[in-house]
């Protein structure tokens, strides 16, 4: 229901709590969020793109989210913020809190081998093995598997079907959605003949605060030290991080991106849907890579922006393209030549 308890909040009161300057009537209430486009009575809009700006002229919402250099071109009830983006996730939040925690307490189909915080809430059909830690407040849903050894921090979210393996470790005010794994064997194997020898994967799952994790993602625990999820880090659904990753804090993980083995991200990095990244690479802090990106060498300047994909194409076009691709290499030998050739007959006329 939006609104905390239900009810709709002034202007004033959403400024009050989050900042920004009120613009025309502060007393406009406001129920929920809306695009530009679709928004209407009660409902709160925002401008983060600059393509939108022409539909400030036609919304029908009772106030927007402006930054200051747009603030003029809106006559009606508006919020100026620096970034009216994230202006616009914070009054979402508070319009529209968590649903009811779960019950304190543990289901009777529970099976718990460790004590437990009394404001924990435990789901039907969990189980929790030995020497477990969990903090105060934390809610597993039904189905979730804990392993012998892990912790999960405070206010820390686990939906049905998470699988924490033995000895991980889930920092505090964590979300991991449905079906999420964290501990899995990595993929080590030694080659010896025609056989593959497992390598014991005897490193963990360090998952820091603050970290969102998407449904069904797979992050491998470390063949030797840990893998590393640091701080305010957030990953999409279907995300594979091999064993033994570093993810900087705050890093960005888009859905569908496959991380080998051993890959460092500094620092607030951004993948795109999609991303490949091969092992044992190094991203500099603040990278960002785009969608469908394929990221085989390590990149060692911050801030750099990244893409490898080719864009769309006719079929026709594409094959004519690719077809120009397999001949680059011989093409690349002939230049080379023609080059020896010339810097020859140069020095011969010399």
């Amino acid at each position: 229901m939006a609104g905390e308890g239900g009810s709709a909040l002034t202007l004033a009161e959403i400024a009050a709590r989050l900042g920004g300057d009120v613009l025309g009537d502060a007393q406009t209430r406001i129920a929920q969020v809306a695009t530009l486009a679709s928004a209407g009575a009660g409902q709160i809009a925002f401008l983060a793109n600059k393509k939108y700006r022409s539909q400030l002229k036609t919304t029908q919402a009772a106030a927007v989210i402006l930054s200051p250099d747009a603030a003029a071109e809106f006559d009606g009830p508006r919020i100026v913020s620096a970034n009216p983006y994230a202006y616009y996730a914070r009054v979402a939040t508070l319009l529209n809190p968590q649903g009811a925690r779960a019950p304190s307490g543990v289901h009777p189909s529970a099976v718990v081998e460790s004590e437990l915080p009394a404001s924990v809430a435990v789901g039907p059909h969990v189980c929790i093995g030995r020497d477990v830690v969990i903090g105060e407040g934390v809610q597993i849903h039904a189905g979730c598997v804990i392993g012998d050894g892990v912790t999960i921090g405070a206010g820390s979210l686990l939906y049905p079907r998470v699988t924490v393996y033995h000895g991980c470790r889930i920092g505090q005010r964590a979300i991991l959605h449905a079906g999420v794994v964290i501990g899995a064997d990595g993929f080590g194997f030694a080659p010896d003949g025609r056989e593959w020898i497992k390598i014991p994967q005897i490193g963990a799952v360090d998952v820091g605060d603050d970290v969102e994790i998407g449904a069904n993602t797979t992050i491998d625990r470390g063949a030797l030290d840990d893998t590393v999820i640091g701080d305010g880090c957030k990953i999409d659904n279907l995300v594979m991080i091999g064993h033994n990753c570093n993810i900087g804090p705050y890093s960005v993980i888009a859905g569908c991106t496959g991380m080998a083995g051993s890959t460092t991200l500094g620092e607030h990095c951004i993948l795109g849907g999609a991303s490949m990244i091969s092992g044992h690479l190094s991203l500099a802090p603040n990278t960002t890579i785009s969608g469908a990106s394929t990221v085989m060498r390590s990149i060692v300047e911050p801030g750099g922006v990244y893409a490898s994909v080719f864009p769309l194409d006719s079929y026709e076009h594409w094959m004519r393209n690719a077809s120009h691709i397999r001949r680059l290499s011989k093409l690349a030998e002939r230049v080379s030549e023609l080059e020896k050739k010339l810097k020859e007959s140069e020095q011969g006329v010399g």
